[in-house]
């Protein structure tokens, strides 16, 4: 029972601290609310290393920037397609500019896609998610 009342008693102490200081901050005129800036976001350096992604890979940061290209333009044609609905040979053709970008430009090359509104056919996700999730861990190891 003692227990209680010292943790109820506790609990209105700082209660009655925080009106306490509400009211006197309020006589000094300090009415604004204090506002906390957005971090911000460096897409122009290197990972600070404190995320466990980093933000220049993140999809966040897509809509900051520009779509890169590729020499991928002819696949504009895709835009706003269903990625159930690519036929073999034009998911070729995803295959064909996925394999000719290097390899770390890959996950960068998916983003592009994804800024431009562009999705992955069916047949090719399993093997492009396989490779930037290789890719990335091999980069966590190093």
């Amino acid at each position: 029972m003692q227990l209680i009342v010292l943790f109820v008693g506790i609990i209105l102490f700082f209660v009655l601290a925080l009106a306490i200081t509400n009211f006197i901050q309020r006589r000094k005129g300090n009415t604004t609310p204090h506002e906390v800036p957005p971090p911000a976001i460096d897409l122009g350096g290197g990972c600070c290393g404190a995320h466990e992604v980093c933000e220049k890979d993140s999809l966040i940061a897509a809509f900051l920037e520009k779509p890169e290209y590729f020499d991928d333009e002819e696949l504009d044609k895709f835009a706003r397609r269903d990625s159930a609905q690519y036929t073999a040979g034009e998911a070729d053709e995803f295959r064909e500019v996925f394999y000719s970008v290097l390899d770390e430009e890959k996950p960068r090359w998916v983003r592009s896609l994804q800024m431009r509104g562009i999705s992955l056919p069916d047949q090719l996700k399993d093997e492009v998610l396989m490779f930037v999730n290789e890719l990335r861990a091999h980069k966590m190891h190093a």
